[in-house]
């Protein structure tokens, strides 16, 4: 190469190559800004928000708010589900999922909130949120196991209850789940080496090899936000009982606005 073609050559690289190492930094450092989109709200106008929907806190040993809870009013048998909810909103944005259980069986459904979200403290990230998934399913332990239900970014904290609590956790659904984030970061920003930056990987299926019990995974055909090709892989990692529902025509947002028939369903797959 002649030496003039080698210095514009060179100073093209650095023409580019700069911002794009500045931007590669910027992302880096604020990438949990671009992974949690929580609500935040203080704690008596959650109270509020929750008594209309039927739910109470949920509190821990030291009286600490860590979700909402509703509770069955009758003295017969009934289920438990924890709901871990995905990146945006709130534990109070997923209400809707008690209606839903109702129309399938008898069900206690408990809604965890995750640091930095709605009234709680903290920041979220995957140790913080999977350290608190620990401390909801042990409060919930003494009383026998309970199914977990995992709502997208939530899937891996449901998968990661499942493999460090597997003789608690009597079943699972995820709903547009991920074998693991770094392939979905990867996906959503291809121009940069997002698998290899991701601090919060929640790796799903590998938390999955230590649980046996029975998975129903849900996929939207439309899903342009987890594509429905990282919950397949995820599907298709797992050894155990498992079921997989495809909804063709619907988008990532659709996928907990099922049918009665269809909750149903997939309380009979649970219980086997």
């Amino acid at each position: 190469m002649q030496p003039k073609l080698r210095k514009r050559v060179t100073r093209i690289a650095l023409l580019l190559g700069i911002p794009y190492l500045l931007v590669l930094i910027a992302v880096f450092l604020g990438q949990r800004h671009l992974l949690y989109f929580p609500d935040k709200l203080p704690l008596d106008l959650s109270v509020v928000i929750a008594h209309r929907a039927g739910f109470e806190p949920w509190q821990n040993a030291s009286g600490q708010v860590i979700g909402w809870k509703q509770t069955c009013k009758t003295n017969g048998p009934r289920d438990r589900v924890v709901i871990t909810h995905g990146n945006a909103g709130s534990a109070l944005s997923r209400v809707d999922f008690a209606e839903s259980l109702k129309q399938a069986g008898v069900f206690d459904v408990y809604i965890l909130e995750y640091p930095g979200y709605g009234a709680r403290p903290g920041s979220p990230t995957q140790q913080s949120l999977c350290e608190a998934a620990d401390e909801g399913i042990v409060l919930l332990a003494k009383d026998g196991p309970v199914y977990v239900i995992g709502e997208s970014l939530g899937t891996g904290v449901a998968a990661y209850l499942a493999g460090a609590h597997p003789d608690t956790v009597a079943g699972l659904l995820l709903i547009a789940p991920y074998h693991n984030l770094g392939d979905v970061a990867q996906n959503q920003m291809p121009v940069f080496p997002a698998k290899w930056m991701l601090r919060d990987r929640f790796p799903s299926a590998e938390n999955l090899r230590n649980y046996h019990g029975r998975v129903g995974v849900l996929l939207a055909g439309q899903d342009t936000v987890v594509p429905n090709r990282f919950g397949r892989r995820l599907y298709e990692s797992y050894a155990g009982s498992k079921r997989l529902w495809e909804v063709p025509t619907a988008s990532h947002n659709d996928l907990p606005n099922q049918p009665a028939a269809w909750w149903k369903e997939l309380v009979t797959f649970w219980k086997g």
